[in-house]
């Protein structure tokens, strides 16, 4: 058994009845936190409702001698999210530790996407993550004791060609955790985005994945213990929403397989300049042998270098 690093702190995890979410509580419970297990129970598309997956959760983390409850949730609505945060402090009088991973897709080329398909991507992605954030910092900033708040985004952010609200969604969210480390770090709160990397539910829909899925054989029921184990990103996270990563805000890191990768912040990689505004002769001349140069045109493949892209 682990040490309790997390003991006695109150911990509210989105979408923990399945996938990462899932290992995430499970894990958070073990190490001794109070888990709020928070899942709508519904379809990858968001449709249903069912309280089965936050129900078991909690059942195996109190059979672990953990304590949780469970919550359904769906953080979208404003009201809902509220009642969420408010009764993480009304069953344990605290709240310490928010990760933010409950999410939806709605694949679609853009030229085939349909309005609803790109507000409901955002609504639940983005305006989830807001619901919750925003009333769990009215809290930290009031107690002003400090929290933990984790924001899932996806190596999608990188330009995930069928999932233009998707990849917009989570790339909005680097920058919104960045947001929240600059606004909520004189109160003690850290604010981190995750980038995960593992066989989910999400992931099945993948075009590698479609035919194991349909032929009743998915990926994601295959991979304990791989490193496409959703478990494997639960650690990494635990150690962020402990006291020990008091100094660690404002950051991405991508956690895939074995691995954590610390990504760099945007910085210029090129630069040009005038001494006024540009003339345009000046401007057509100079970018394409210096700005421009060595960049390719557009081919529809992902850049090179960028990570899988995998659901959170």
């Amino acid at each position: 058994m682990p040490q309790k690093y997390l003991d006695g702190k109150t911990a509210i995890v989105t979408g923990a009845g399945r996938g990462i979410g899932r290992g995430i509580a499970l894990l958070m419970g073990e190490l001794g936190a109070n888990v709020v297990v928070a899942d709508f129970g519904a379809s990858v598309e968001g449709v249903g409702r069912e309280a089965g997956p936050a129900d078991e959760v909690v059942e195996l983390i109190r059979a672990g001698g953990g304590n949780a409850v469970a919550n359904y949730a769906d953080v979208s609505d404003h009201q809902q999210a509220e009642d969420l945060v408010r009764q993480a402090l009304d069953q344990y009088g605290k709240l310490d530790i928010l990760v933010n991973v409950a999410g939806i897709l709605r694949e679609r080329m853009i030229f085939n996407m349909s309005e609803q398909e790109w507000d409901d991507v955002i609504r639940v992605h983005l305006k989830g993550t807001y619901n919750t954030s925003h009333f769990a910092s009215i809290h930290w900033r009031t107690e002003r004791k400090g929290g933990r708040l984790i924001s899932f985004s996806s190596g999608a952010a990188f330009g995930s060609a069928g999932q233009p609200n998707y990849a917009a969604a989570k790339a909005g969210l680097i920058g919104f955790a960045k947001s929240c480390a600059n606004a909520l770090g004189r109160y003690g709160v850290t604010s981190n985005a995750i980038l995960p990397g593992a066989a989910t539910r999400m992931t099945d829909r993948g075009l590698r994945n479609q035919q194991a899925t349909r032929e009743g054989d998915p990926e994601s029921e295959r991979v304990e213990g791989t490193t496409r184990d959703p478990a494997n990103v639960a650690p990494f996270v635990s150690w962020l929403c402990s006291d020990d990563a008091a100094h660690v805000t404002g950051r991405s890191f991508g956690v895939r397989g074995f691995e954590v990768v610390l990504y760099h912040d945007y910085v210029p990689e090129r630069q040009i300049w005038w001494n006024s505004t540009w003339p345009i002769d000046k401007l057509f001349e100079v970018a394409p042998t210096s700005l421009f140069a060595g960049l390719q045109g557009p081919s529809g493949d992902r850049p090179a270098g960028a990570p899988v892209v995998t659901g959170a």
